[in-house]
């Protein structure tokens, strides 16, 4: 069997007024990531780090900000589309984990609901999707809330 491995990042800044959406799920917030489509980081972070594995590029390459297309597009969408181009390759998801990097809201009490809708936008078992998350100890743009970003690691197989 061929394994192959994908690393992915994301940074979005935050804003107040805006909806907060995190692994598929939206958050209760005075401030959301603010971005061309959701500025859902987790979500596009799993992109990247599929893609990568793949040798398929990134996310802005599939779905780039410059394409009115994806205005304001759901992350879910990108990230369904993103499993049927590693799926045409002939490849499946083995294992998700991430990590998300944030001053506040906590999220630790939505991370069972993001496993949930991060399994079924894949079509995967919860078992292989880890959502973990951080603060930054008040130290750079996450510990000053200016901003979110958020790590994904992906075995493909």
């Amino acid at each position: 069997m061929n394994f192959r491995i994908g690393f992915g990042y994301d940074v979005h800044r935050l804003q107040e007024g805006i909806p907060f959406w995190l692994g598929g799920v939206k958050i209760e917030h005075h401030q959301g990531a603010l971005g061309h489509s959701d500025a859902d980081v987790l979500l596009h972070a799993i992109c990247d780090a599929l893609l990568g594995a793949a040798a398929l590029g990134d996310i802005g390459e599939h779905f780039p900000d410059t394409d009115p297309a994806y205005k304001g597009i759901s992350s879910s969408i990108l990230l369904q589309r993103t499993i049927q181009l590693i799926r045409s390759k002939g490849y499946e998801v083995g294992n998700i984990d991430t990590t998300v990097c944030l001053q506040t809201p906590k999220i630790k009490p939505y991370i069972p609901e993001m496993r949930t809708q991060i399994a079924q936008l894949m079509n995967v078992s919860e078992e292989v999707v880890s959502v973990k998350a951080t603060t930054e100890e008040k130290l750079g743009f996450t510990g000053r809330q200016e901003g979110i970003s958020a790590y994904a690691v992906a075995l493909i197989r």
